[in-house]
């Protein structure tokens, strides 16, 4: 059975593990719901009903036991499992993506990069190897590669999309490119329009009083 959770609660579930994690290194052995939400901006009744949706692990009146909680979630956030992930735009974004501490992962590893540029295709990128778009089918499928990070304008993401689909082996695309895609059956896409996250901040702001 699939469980459905919301969007919002993925993204609180993400906050929980970096901050978990965080304390983890800071020698840090256990935090109430109370701290959780005074150091996320958030209830700590939020947090009890968030944590408690997938099982209880904590006590009342001692709190969650940090490496156990941290452990837990991240089981929650990933199957058991290291995805191998390519990266379709190697721009500014694409390599600002690339030197982010959080893209250095046990859970996932960028195995390819693809570009137009004639300067970077057959050498790597931050030790990564760029081809052209063309060959995406071919290296997709040669790698076993299962999720893409579109960082490419909007004209040309869906005809990427479409060409990275001959591989059959695409499940997940994670797309910076501010336009609406189509993929088949079975490949999940997610966009990250910026301009839209600005624009929330604001109205947020707007309405706060700030």
């Amino acid at each position: 059975m699939t469980m459905k959770v919301a969007e919002p609660t993925v993204e609180r579930l993400v906050q929980y593990c970096r901050l978990l994690e965080h304390l983890h290194e800071e020698g840090r052995r256990v935090v109430s719901s109370q701290e959780i939400g005074e150091m996320l901006g958030l209830k700590a009744s939020q947090v009890r009903k968030d944590l408690s949706y997938f099982g209880e692990i904590g006590k009342r009146g001692v709190g969650y036991h940090v490496d156990r909680l941290f452990e837990h979630i991240r089981s929650i956030l990933s199957p058991p499992r290291h995805w191998k992930i390519a990266l379709v735009g190697a721009g500014r974004l694409g390599e600002a993506l690339l030197g982010y501490k959080a893209f250095r992962s046990d859970k996932f590893s960028i195995e390819a990069i693809f570009d137009i540029d004639r300067d970077k295709i057959g050498s790597t990128v931050a030790g990564i190897p760029c081809y052209h778009p063309d060959s995406l089918p071919e290296i997709l499928k040669e790698k076993a590669i299962e999720v893409l990070i579109l960082t490419i304008p909007a004209s040309a993401a869906q005809a990427v999309v479409d060409l990275a689909a001959k591989a059959g082996t695409l499940k997940g695309v994670l797309s910076f490119a501010p336009t609406t895609l189509v993929a088949p059956e079975g490949v999940l896409i997610y966009g990250v329009d910026i301009s839209v996250e600005l624009e929330k901040l604001l109205f947020y702001l707007k309405h706060s009083g700030a």
